[in-house]
C-alpha cells in the first residue's frame, strides 16, 4: 500500500505520494496550510481514477476532468499532472524517459493512492 508523506516546508505544506518500494510517485504543490494539504490529498484520492490525456500524439483526444495528462517537457522527458474535477493540478510526476514508464508511474498512482495511508 502506498502512503502520502506531508512535509512542512518554509513556505507552508506539501506532499508526496509513495509506491510501497518508497519510490515518490507524485508529488503536490506548496499548500499554505496544513488543512489545504489534506485537502489536496483526498483531491488526489478521488481525482485518480480518472482517464489519461496523451498530448505526446496527435490528435489529442481531450479527455474530462478528473484526468491526467501525459505530456514531454522541454528536455524531452514525460511527464504527468493530476487534474481534479475542478480542472485544478493537484499532483506532479517525475520526469521518466520512456512513454512507458510515465504510464507505469500513473498506474502506479491509480493503483497506490486511493488506498494510502497519511503520514
Amino acid at each position: 500500500m502506498g502512503k502520502f508523506i506531508v512535509k512542512e516546508t518554509a513556505t507552508g505544506f506539501k506532499f508526496d505520494l509513495k509506491a510501497t518500494n518508497g519510490q515518490v510517485i507524485a508529488t503536490s504543490e506548496v499548500y499554505t496550510t496544513k488543512a489545504a494539504c489534506l485537502n489536496g490529498i483526498e483531491s488526489v484520492k478521488t481525482s485518480c481514477l480518472g482517464g489519461v490525456e496523451d498530448q505526446t500524439v496527435e490528435p489529442v483526444v481531450e479527455v474530462k476532468h478528473p484526468k491526467f495528462e501525459m505530456f514531454c517537457d522541454k528536455a524531452g522527458e514525460y511527464r504527468f499532472r493530476l487534474k481534479a474535477r475542478n480542472g485544478e493540478i493537484v499532483a506532479v510526476s517525475e520526469g521518466y524517459k520512456t512513454k512507458a514508464n510515465c504510464e507505469n508511474g500513473i498506474e502506479s498512482v491509480k493503483a497506490n493512492a486511493p488506498e494510502a495511508v497519511i503520514e
